[in-house]
């Protein structure tokens, strides 16, 4: 899953292939979002997304809606993130995965699938 600078996730079944000049390759294949036409740099490093808080709250319910919480559990998600958005200093990709992975530090469950931002950044399994 991608996080796209137009606050959407790509998945799979919206995605297409080109092929962009980068530090490493004259022609490197890489993927884009079909909706807003965005080209993913997954070499190159890039700038970092900022959203506003209420475009960031409604990123973080479609996220928690893809990975499947339940409703107390998107409650206290909800909570972490605009805990996170107060610091001010972390993008909007860091703040989901430490929301996500502070959320889950409690449980027992592992992180199966990790979230890709443009920049090329993961989200480590806990």
């Amino acid at each position: 899953m991608i996080l796209c600078e137009c606050g959407e996730f790509v998945e799979e079944d919206s995605i297409f292939v080109d092929y962009i000049k980068t530090s490493a390759n004259p022609s490197s294949r890489t993927v884009g979002h079909q909706k807003c036409g965005i080209i993913f740099n997954f070499i190159d490093e890039k700038p970092k997304i900022y959203s506003s808080r209420k475009k960031l709250k409604s990123i973080a319910a479609l996220f928690a809606e893809k990975k499947n919480l339940d409703g107390g559990t998107v409650g206290k998600f909800l909570l972490e993130v605009d805990r996170l958005k107060s610091c001010g200093k972390f993008s909007d990709y860091e703040i989901l995965c430490l929301a996500f992975m502070r959320l889950n530090c409690n449980s027992d469950t592992t992180i199966k699938n990790q979230i890709h931002v443009y920049g090329g950044k993961k989200c480590l399994n806990i």
